[in-house]
């Protein structure tokens, strides 16, 4: 089977019109899932892959620093927020944006149902 597919589902990024990033100040990175089909938010949705517990992982941070974590349906997206582990500009920061911490929700697996 190609990376696209296996017998565990579909990845995210294949599922999804737009992953994205960015600061929600310098203590919060923000994410957006959004899609443009209908059905393919639904299954996403319904399948419970993006969660809290799930998100902490990915990211390597406590549950509690997983502020939001919650569909939106009337935007066929889901919108995620978490404490960056490190403010953003301080001296270890990589990523002084955010723009770049999108890319462990990507690879996501979403069931074939």
């Amino acid at each position: 089977m190609s990376a696209t597919l296996s017998n565990q589902g579909e990845r995210l990024d294949r599922i999804a019109k737009v992953i994205r990033s960015k600061n929600a100040g310098p203590f919060e990175i923000t994410f957006d899932i959004m899609f443009d089909d209908a059905g393919a938010y639904h299954r996403v949705k319904r399948s419970g892959v993006i969660e809290p517990v799930r998100m902490a992982a990915a990211y390597g941070i406590p549950v509690k620093d997983v502020l939001v974590c919650k569909p939106f349906d009337a935007a066929l997206a889901f919108k995620i927020t978490i404490r960056r582990p490190v403010s953003s500009g301080d001296l270890m920061d990589t990523d002084v944006y955010g723009c770049q911490q999108h890319v462990p929700l990507t690879g996501i697996m979403v069931p074939m149902s």
